[in-house]
């Protein structure tokens, strides 16, 4: 059986009462599963056993081994907790998602709720998903890419690297690094590494990226601040550190009594005797001050900093590859690798281009080795990718067989086929004639021995 510090005990039973047994009671069962589906990848899901606040979100009665399927590795779902995902719900009732917006998702990895922001935005609306540690970019970034939506733009920077953006943003999710004091039942290490001055320690990293991310929102713009912790110090008191200024007024939501979330002073909670996931903390917040804008002052119509138009002769190839290459702008980097930037989203992109250290600015297409042109394997898994290109449609063992970045032997036609499973883009083989060579890059390959 679990046991919790008696300083954790003390604090939820401050705010549970008689409540207490069944919350540490739910902590004694077993963690709920629930996935995902990428909508703009798969229809028709099941509607059984549905997460009550996220139409695409379903339960699953046990965990199976999410490295062997397919679907997977294709984009087709993300593997997400099922509390986090109230900040869809928390984006409907707060923002007119009808609109083009800028949204910053300010600490992003490892990409679930930028995959859920992503869902819910318009086609024409911009998110830029930021990581501050750099070792944890490369999964933010392969998760970005297997959702497959080109308007999703990766970054590395501190918080307090991007107040050149001021106003520039329409909502921004702070994502907290926190205590996790609700994901003990999901990782019983975290229970060892809690104690009272680590809390106050996140409480203070919380406030100075608050401190930096207010700033950047635009007036009227919409704040969701988020944890995965029960504790007043980060939330109730991160919360009101928002307020303080009387630059922000809080926005309520309506939540159904039978979804089981807590309203709190300022904000909602989940807990696990409740809600059918984890424990987790929301607030909203509107912008009600004035903004200064760095932004609106920069030129319009500067030229990037980090990549260049393509050459005239290299667009017909290259336009090829996409369903609508009109809406897309190519460039190269000095690095030969071709980039598409949405036109809608041009100027801003080239604006963020000078300012951020982008690391996915623009939806990777792939290079040119002479005449040839290389597909990335970005392109392969993107839902902008060209209907008309020749496919290769794997059942389940070959797909899993390419996942391994093992050669396939099929009779195919030579040139560039785009390897699918289900319909979805996994990656690209090369026909040779007799056999094909799979360029599924090595860092996405499967490492498990996969059963007979």
């Amino acid at each position: 059986m679990m046991q919790f510090p008696q300083p954790f005990i003390q604090e939820l039973k401050a705010q549970l009462g008689s409540e207490y047994a069944d919350f540490e009671a739910a902590l004694q069962q077993p963690l709920p599963v629930s996935i995902r589906y990428n909508a703009a990848k798969v229809s028709g899901f099941s509607a059984e056993d549905a997460v009550q606040w996220c139409a695409e979100a379903r339960y699953l009665a046990s965990r199976p081994v999410f490295t062997l399927d397919p679907l997977f590795h294709a984009g087709g779902y993300y593997v997400q907790e099922a509390s986090s995902m109230l900040i869809g719900e928390a984006l409907t009732q707060s923002v007119d998602l009808s609109h083009p917006l800028r949204v910053l998702d300010l600490c992003a990895a490892p990409g679930g709720k930028t995959t859920l922001l992503a869902s819910k935005l318009s086609s024409d609306s911009l998110l830029l998903a930021n990581e501050v540690i750099r070792s944890r970019v490369m999964i933010l970034k392969e998760n970005v890419q297997k959702w497959g939506l080109p308007n999703v733009y990766v970054s590395n920077h501190d918080p307090e690297d991007l107040g050149k953006l001021a106003g520039f943003f329409d909502v921004i999710l702070v994502d907290a690094p926190c205590s996790g004091e609700g994901l003990f039942r999901k990782d019983p290490a975290a229970v060892d590494e809690w104690s009272p001055e680590n809390v106050l320690t996140c409480a203070g990293r919380q406030k100075r990226i608050l401190s930096a991310a207010m700033p950047l929102l635009s007036a009227d713009g919409v704040l969701i601040y988020c944890t995965c912790t029960y504790n007043d110090a980060e939330n109730q008191d991160s919360s009101a550190f928002i307020l303080a200024g009387n630059a922000f007024e809080e926005v309520k939501l309506q939540l159904p009594a039978e979804w089981g979330t807590v309203a709190k002073s300022i904000g909602y909670q989940c807990y696990p005797h409740k809600v059918r996931g984890e424990g987790f903390f929301l607030s909203v917040f509107r912008k009600t001050a004035h903004v200064d804008s760095f932004y609106y002052n920069m030129e319009k119509g500067g030229r990037p900093r980090s990549f260049k138009p393509l050459h005239k002769k290299q667009l017909t190839e290259i336009s090829r590859w996409l369903k609508e290459p009109d809406e897309f702008s190519f460039y190269e980097k000095p690095n030969g690798e071709v980039i598409a930037l949405l036109e809608s989203q041009k100027e801003d992109l080239i604006v963020l281009d000078n300012l951020l250290f982008a690391k996915g600015l623009g939806l990777e297409m792939g290079s040119f080795k002479g005449t040839d042109f290389i597909p990335s394997h970005a392109l392969a898994l993107s839902t902008a990718v060209s209907d008309e290109l020749p496919r290769l449609e794997l059942s389940e063992g070959e797909a899993l067989q390419f996942l391994k970045k093992e050669n396939l032997l099929f009779d195919a036609p030579k040139g560039w086929l785009l390897v699918t499973y289900q319909g979805l883009g996994l990656g690209w083989v090369k026909g040779l004639g007799n056999r094909i060579n799979n360029y599924l890059p090595k860092d996405w390959r499967i490492r498990m021995e996969i059963p007979e």
